[in-house]
């Protein structure tokens, strides 16, 4: 049941979340499936529904300092000045585990994911919770994150209690993931770009590799693809021969030949280009295309996490 975010409905979406029920819900990144982190069974659920395996962890949300501390048994200094500079907004940080925290959230491991996202549905459906709420993304494992309340009821349709419908987000991929320690390190190119991240941190180590037992989500080198075959060329690279039947995904100029073209930032704006890049594949994905394909962006600030999506979608 997709629903607006009225007081009404967001008290009856907090009552689900604690008796241990589903809820999409609409953040700054993209919508996200919530359950109560600190409930194994409800948590469980969400690896059910998404069909995800249980080796990929979830990020925890939280709406106030007091709610990151039931998650996270440690928050050093390092922490705390990116917490202060960055957030509520889409940087999540992975720091010890409170025991209160069950293994399925964290695959086992004794780190969380933790964010405050920067929503005001979000987290005004996190306080009227209580609890903090462990939420991937709201759609199948592996397919493209939602960035509308319906893409999340075409794809996971009656299997969620409720869609809080939030409208479309603001910045179109998912949060930056920080690993902190002695070197800290970016675990996913994200919707903060390194370069804002690196005056509060100093230099950032990267993992953002591929990795069959990933450290937190979006590290699996198939991720992020639509059911439409995707592969990434620029348009000079493409046979000319039938192009009426492909979408092309474009950065700023219009190619000429192909059956459908979306442009991400007529302007070549990154975050423009990011905000766009699931609705548009949403869009091509559901015209029947033989193929996609999708033109490089320059990998640099949030072109890198476009990119990063673009080539594992494409590695399906």
């Amino acid at each position: 049941m997709v629903v607006p975010p009225t007081p009404e409905n967001l008290e009856k979406a907090a009552r689900i979340l604690r008796s241990g029920g589903l809820v999409a819900f609409p953040t700054e990144t993209v919508y996200g499936l919530g359950a109560n982190a600190l409930d194994a069974e409800a948590a469980a659920r969400i690896f059910e529904v998404k069909q995800r395996p249980t080796f990929d962890p979830l990020i925890v949300h939280v709406a106030s300092r007091e709610m990151l501390q039931q998650v996270a048994a440690e928050v050093s200094p390092q922490a705390e000045a990116l917490i202060e500079r960055f957030w509520p907004g889409p940087l999540t940080l992975v720091l010890p585990k409170a025991p209160a925290v069950p293994g399925i959230v964290t695959a086992g491991l004794p780190t969380v994911a933790a964010r405050m996202p920067d929503h005001p549905v979000a987290l005004e459906l996190l306080r009227c919770a209580g609890v903090p709420v462990a939420a991937p993304s709201a759609n199948p494992f592996g397919y493209l994150s939602p960035t509308r309340a319906e893409h999340v009821a075409r794809m996971l349709g009656d299997r969620v209690e409720l869609i809080l419908d939030g409208g479309l987000t603001t910045h179109g991929v998912e949060s930056t993931i920080v690993l902190l320690g002695e070197k800290p390190t970016v675990l996913r190119y994200g919707a903060i770009p390194l370069e804002e991240l690196e005056p509060v941190t100093g230099p950032l180590a990267l993992s953002v590799g591929e990795s069959l037992k990933p450290l937190v989500p979006g590290q699996l080198p198939q991720h992020y693809a639509p059911r439409t075959p995707i592969r990434i060329a620029r348009p000079e690279e493409v046979p000319t021969r039938g192009r009426k039947k492909l979408g092309y995904l474009a950065f700023k100029d219009v190619p000429r030949g192909f059956g459908v073209v979306k442009v991400l930032s007529p302007t070549g704006d990154l975050r423009e280009a990011a905000a766009h890049l699931f609705e548009a594949l949403h869009q091509l994905d559901m015209l029947g295309l033989e193929a996609i394909y999708a033109e490089p962006v320059p990998e640099e600030g949030l072109g890198r996490a476009i990119m990063d999506r673009l080539k594992r979608a494409a590695a399906k």
